[in-house]
């Protein structure tokens, strides 16, 4: 029996910005797969017949004069959906290019697109939850793909296009084991409990043993290195807590402003969805929106709750 051809569009947005209702894209790749493994690309630039914000060349390098004479949105979006076409698309926290594909789809052809979108960073995080990353270039080095010129859409496709089958061999190996589960779910959750437990256990156990350390070293201990070369050392730092409407001004003027301040974006959310605020200030708040992330997870409330 010939083998069915399973065809996924790897691909990769750069943009003048990161909020997608205000911002355009500048340069576009995408790269073919069929059963894993390369059989088509595309790329364009794309002049978006508007200011690029210095912080987004800063990452991709894409100046206005790059893209001066590159196709317009109008001219590159029937080409980039010819590529496209209905096929999934795959792509590195993939919201992101697919809400900008999206507007773009609405501007110039009235309608959204509808391509099933498979998130390889979500993928990434479910099978390797430890790494402290899991940004492309992680993705690129844990499955040893070589990833130049990155931030630039060609070279970040091809990297994600060589390491996605990959990950995908085994994120579909995880879903079959999963799938194997589900008839002992009550059982697992059971285990589940049993193991949080055991964690908070262990988190007080391990919090004894610090405040044991605490102790030596108010006692006068020196630093303790251990047989495999960590050391304990002990340090003591104060932290003040400020009247934010005496320092703002200050904080502006120095140019520090946004790195000392860091927006409750949990808070705002909420605020935005519940009944406290009228509809011209939920619009307001909306309009300040300029990236879209997207997490999944599961919630366990407590008995009696």
């Amino acid at each position: 029996m010939a083998r069915k051809k399973v065809i996924e569009i790897v691909l990769d947005t750069e943009t003048t910005g990161l909020d997608y209702t205000k911002e355009r894209m500048v340069e576009f790749a995408a790269v073919r797969l069929e059963n894993g493994k390369i059989k088509g690309e595309f790329q364009t630039l794309i002049n978006p017949k508007q200011h690029i914000r210095k912080s987004s060349i800063a990452i991709h390098g894409i100046t206005s004069d790059m893209v001066q004479d590159a196709p317009t949105e109008e001219e590159a979006m029937p080409k980039i959906m010819e590529f496209i076409q209905d096929y999934p698309i795959v792509a590195h926290n993939a919201i992101f290019d697919y809400t900008f594909l999206n507007e773009a789809s609405k501007r110039v052809f009235g309608h959204e697109i509808s391509n099933p979108r498979i998130d390889s960073q979500q993928m990434f995080k479910e099978i390797y939850p430890d790494l402290e990353s899991h940004g492309l270039e992680a993705l690129t080095e844990k499955f040893n793909v070589p990833l130049t010129n990155h931030h630039r859409a060609m070279a970040d496709t091809m990297g994600l296009a060589l390491a996605y089958p990959k990950l995908k061999k085994l994120y579909l190996q995880k879903y079959d084991w999963e799938c194997k589960q589900l008839e002992n779910i009550e059982y697992l959750f059971e285990r589940y409990l049993r193991i949080q437990q055991t964690v908070t256990t262990l988190q007080s156990e391990l919090q004894d043993l610090k405040s044991v350390f605490k102790l030596y070293f108010e006692q006068g201990g020196k630093p303790i290195v251990s047989q495999s070369g960590e050391t304990l050392v002990y340090n003591s730092k104060q932290t003040f807590g400020y009247d934010f409407h005496q320092i703002k001004d200050v904080l502006e003027e120095v140019g520090a402003f946004e790195k000392a301040v860091k927006v409750n974006t949990g808070f705002i959310d909420r605020l935005v969805c519940g009944c406290r605020l009228d509809e011209e200030k939920r619009e307001l708040i909306k309009d300040a929106r300029q990236e879209i992330n997207e997490t999944r997870n599961i919630q366990i409330i407590k008995a009696g709750k």
